[in-house]
């Protein structure tokens, strides 16, 4: 199968560091080209919980959408994400985007509608993709992230992974 472009978000409010570069790991076993947004620290959406950290991954994958969406499963549950006494979330991880395809794949819905919604989903891949078009909007993700109206408070972390920062100094000033 031919390379595809693929954005995931990562988020994790458990353990958070660890998780987050757990699944990392896992993804740099089998993703290519993967590059990682800055790491931002946001209150929880949606549920009762502590904060969570969140980034977005840019990477390629020759595996089909649904074979990447099950993968992408065992990694949450070997990160205790489906286990029955967890408290909070100790890995989500959610294809955004997969190249420019749109539509309800065996319930996976093409480009996520969280993209639009959450700022801590914009807000990163308007940093790691800011060109790139929004498959049903037709609109750049910076010029996405620049007009959102979003009602959601977060900032940028530090975060290393593999020894390297993520989030860029300078972003980490801004704040």
């Amino acid at each position: 199968m031919p390379l595809t472009r693929v954005f995931l978000g990562l988020g994790s409010n458990i353990d958070r560091e660890r998780n987050l570069g757990a699944g990392l790991d896992a993804l740099a076993d089998f993703l290519l080209d993967m590059t990682c947004s800055p790491v931002f620290e946001s209150h929880p959406v949606g549920i009762k919980s502590g904060p969570f950290i969140n980034l977005v991954v840019s990477a390629l994958t020759n595996l089909p959408l649904m074979e990447l969406d099950r993968r992408l499963k065992f990694i949450e549950a070997d990160n205790g994400r489906y286990a029955p006494d967890r408290k909070g979330l100790p890995l989500d991880i959610d294809v955004l985007l997969f190249d420019d395809q749109v539509g309800n794949f065996d319930g996976l819905i093409l480009p996520r509608a969280e993209i639009l919604k959450n700022a801590f989903v914009l807000w990163p891949l308007s940093l790691i993709a800011p060109q790139r078009l929004h498959p049903e909007a037709g609109v750049s993700f910076a010029r996405l992230w620049a007009d959102a109206n979003i009602d959601q408070k977060l900032w940028p972390v530090a975060f290393e992974w593999r020894g390297e920062p993520l989030t860029p100094p300078a972003l980490l000033a801004s704040v």
